[in-house]
């Protein structure tokens, strides 16, 4: 997988898919890889249906904040499945 600039991670919900309907599911919490040069310009970095770090346009997603156990609930879901 790709090394980042910096190391903080988070979420977000798919909002609009119309241009990505195979690798993006609709109302879908998608883990965000932080990539400062894809936000620059405009875009976010998820892991996407093939369980690989792909950039899509930011407004494609809502970011969300989640309380920190939940976070680390998620995060450990998604290695898990990743593993798997």
């Amino acid at each position: 997988m790709k090394r980042h600039k910096n190391s903080t991670r988070g979420f977000a919900v798919c909002i609009d898919n119309s241009a990505y309907p195979v690798s993006l599911e609709l109302h879908k919490i998608y883990r965000v890889l932080p990539d400062d040069d894809a936000a620059m310009d405009g875009d976010l970095r998820v892991i996407d249906e093939s369980g690989e770090d792909y950039l899509y346009p930011a407004e494609y997603f809502v970011l969300i904040d989640l309380p920190h156990d939940k976070e680390l609930a998620l995060k450990n879901s998604f290695s898990r499945s990743l593993q798997a």
